[in-house]
């Protein structure tokens, strides 16, 4: 997350608001600001070695999401397993490389 954060800091903060501001509706109502997060996250090759090596967690975690729309605190533990991979994964050699264009 600190990595997603450093790189696409912008993008987080007006999908986070979006989310708050619309808690029963965030997943209509944000989608334009999800796209955007998610450009700027497949361009740099630190996140994408994250979202390959723990596919499986994120694909799980978002889906939690959309089952649960009106209640996103239900998926902390699917975000927990997520967070537990992503420091499981090896940086070695990414950490230096420039984004990639999309």
């Amino acid at each position: 997350m600190a990595i997603t954060t450093k790189y696409c800091q912008k993008e987080l903060e007006e999908y986070g608001g979006c989310v708050a501001s619309h808690p029963a509706s965030w997943q209509e109502k944000c989608l334009d600001l999800k796209l955007k997060v998610a450009q700027c996250t497949s361009s740099h090759p630190v996140i994408r070695k994250i979202r390959t090596d723990c596919a499986s967690e994120f694909s799980a975690f978002e889906s939690c999401l959309r089952e649960n729309q009106t209640s996103a605190e239900a998926c902390q533990p699917r975000l927990n397993r997520f967070l537990a991979c992503v420091e499981t994964v090896d940086l070695s050699g990414t950490a230096n490389a420039a984004p990639q264009p999309t």
